[in-house]
């Protein structure tokens, strides 16, 4: 099996050539970014392997297919940036959909501590050998009200840790599930909530879940946090929610246009995306780029789950269970449980 790697990181590699040798398999890895463009790179291969800035569009796939891709190896648990539908009958597409959910909800509380205690300042302050603790004053999370929004692993988790500092924790969920947690309704969320935190996919339904009409629901200084996709905020609505003061922060790890910079050093270029340049001169915002995942744990899994998916894939008569399928029309849950081939 050859396999052509795009958008490939330093921090990729190592764990994938280890799982990549214990199953001889040819792994080719380039930096570059899959899209129109660079399709033709894979040409000869049996499968290609993206992240989340890939584009894999229609045109990329209807390429892919006429190269001879047999499978598009998804090493994220979101593929927003994947036309499934049109790859339905095609090309199969697998995802990784649990890697570390403790990474990403704990580099949640890591942002949302950092921004209400002012850690970040106070690290700035004191390398410069100032001990003033004028402007650092935060507020207690014991007590507050977190609403969630989405209940799957990542938010569950993140649940409990705000239950861990004492916290109200309320939730909404399009399926909710069958235990003690609060769910209420998304308006009723954004009125109670004094921390919001995101934690589902980006859809249709989703897409600029919190945008101008939602911020005006919301408490006066509330604090919202996005680990899961750019595109769950409307990003202009949030910069005037800041300027209004109704946003009291906000701590992104992920941005709706972050295609081509996050992921990228910049630091020698002039930032062309005028939103996000205003957003980060906000002393109550605070962006990461895209690294929730980023830990060891995390990228032994994903290396390990992707490597078996190609694998089910090759040696299992096309059967995978981390299949995404248009076919069933509930792409995440096939009714045929991968018994057989979607295709």
């Amino acid at each position: 099996m050859r396999i052509l790697f795009f958008d490939t990181k330093p921090y990729d590699v190592p764990s994938f050539e280890a799982y990549g040798k214990k199953h001889d398999m040819e792994f080719k890895f380039l930096e570059t970014k899959l899209n129109e463009d660079t399709a033709e790179l894979a040409k000869g291969y049996d499968a290609v392997c993206v992240f989340v800035n890939d584009t894999v569009n229609a045109q990329v796939i209807d390429k892919l297919y006429e190269y001879g891709v047999k499978l598009i190896a998804l090493r994220s648990a979101g593929y927003n940036n994947v036309d499934v539908q049109h790859a339905f009958g095609k090309i199969h597409v697998v995802h990784v959909p649990a890697y570390s959910p403790y990474s990403v909800a704990e580099h949640a509380m890591a942002l949302l501590l950092t921004s209400i205690r002012r850690i970040h300042k106070a690290y700035n302050r004191t390398r410069e050998f100032n001990f003033s603790l004028s402007g650092l004053t935060g507020f207690d999370l014991h007590g507050k009200t977190v609403g969630v929004v989405g209940t799957g692993k990542i938010g569950s988790i993140f649940m409990n840790i705000c239950r861990g500092f004492g916290m109200n924790v309320i939730a909404y969920d399009r399926f909710p599930k069958a235990d003690d947690t609060k769910y209420v309704t998304l308006d009723e969320l954004f009125e109670q909530s004094d921390i919001i935190s995101l934690h589902c996919p980006l859809t249709e339904e989703t897409k600029h879940l919190i945008d101008k009409q939602a911020i005006e629901k919301m408490k006066k200084g509330v604090v919202i946090l996005n680990t899961s996709r750019g595109a769950l905020i409307d990003a202009e609505a949030l910069l005037q929610g800041i300027k209004e003061r109704k946003i009291g922060a906000a701590c992104l790890d992920v941005y709706e246009e972050e295609a081509d910079i996050f992921f990228e050093d910049l630091s020698g270029h002039i930032l062309s995306d005028d939103v996000l340049s205003r957003l980060m001169s906000m002393p109550n915002v605070i962006v990461t780029s895209h690294q929730a995942f980023l830990t060891e744990e995390a990228l032994n899994n994903i290396a390990e789950t992707t490597v078996n998916n190609i694998l089910s894939y090759f040696e299992n008569d096309g059967i995978c269970d981390n299949e995404l399928c248009y076919r069933c029309g509930n792409i995440e849950r096939c009714k045929k449980d991968r018994k057989e081939r979607c295709f």
